[in-house]
């Protein structure tokens, strides 16, 4: 078993930390609005037009 694939956590434990772009950071925060604000317009449309049992 001498060309054992290495494993991910090996891998990982190798690996150096990179710190994420500014860039990376405003597109984590975008989606993460983008998802709240998508999120609470779709609870709105559920309430407005299917008024059921809430």
């Amino acid at each position: 078993m001498a060309n054992e694939q290495p494993k991910l956590a090996d891998e990982m434990k190798t690996m150096q930390f990179e710190p994420l772009l500014p860039v990376e950071k405003k597109l984590i925060g975008w989606s993460i609005v983008l998802g709240i604000v998508l999120l609470g317009i779709l609870v709105w449309v559920s309430h407005t037009f299917f008024p059921g049992n809430h």
